[in-house]
């Protein structure tokens, strides 16, 4: 409950319509801009390991999407370029719950490429990840995802745009294993 100046008694959100979870899967966006082009010998490693990381995710229990890129062996996606910015890259992917993607992302290899990242990005002044919840089935666009990173870099975590930590102190309703608030 959260209490406004001046209104008595304590004011109190209005609830928001809830969906359950078996309609709605949980979508990720993640922007960096490489430190060099990805021919480049500084990003090598990176651009070697994208098809073993990214077929790692796809098998990974949980993992629903990827946005794609060209299909060329070790390119991931980096052919979506943010701003027309050819070292500027995206990863979107949508995973059934928030424990699936959590395992992917901190209980695999990925981990220690996530670790190494400073080796081959830059060191943004600004937000560059987001999550929020889409119904099951729909694939956002790549400028829907920006939106949302958007949204969540002028109003900071909210039901609609929101990172790990927000998850977290949103419990299980909202990780995806029981109800999750409708738009």
């Amino acid at each position: 409950m959260a209490r406004k100046v001046g209104l008595d008694p304590p004011y109190q959100e209005p609830a928001l319509p809830l969906r359950t979870a078996k309609t709605h899967h949980l979508a990720e966006l993640n922007v960096g801009r490489l430190l060099a082009p990805t021919d480049d010998p500084k990003v090598a490693d990176f651009m070697a390991a994208l098809d073993r990381i990214n077929g790692l995710g796809k098998r990974m229990p949980g993992f629903v999407w990827m946005m794609e890129g060209s299909g060329e062996p070790g390119t991931g996606n980096t052919e979506a370029k943010i701003d027309g910015d050819p070292q500027f890259v995206a990863n979107l992917t949508i995973w059934e719950d928030s424990a699936s993607l959590k395992r992917f992302v901190w209980d695999t290899v990925h981990r220690r490429f996530f670790d190494r990242r400073s080796e081959w990005f830059e060191v943004l002044g600004e937000m560059h990840f987001v999550m929020w919840w889409v119904p099951a089935g729909h694939r956002p666009t790549l400028e829907e995802a920006m939106e949302r990173l958007e949204q969540r870099r002028s109003m900071g975590d909210t039901v609609r745009a929101f990172g790990w930590d927000w998850l977290e102190r949103a419990g299980p309703a909202s990780a995806g294993d029981g109800l999750i608030p409708k738009d």
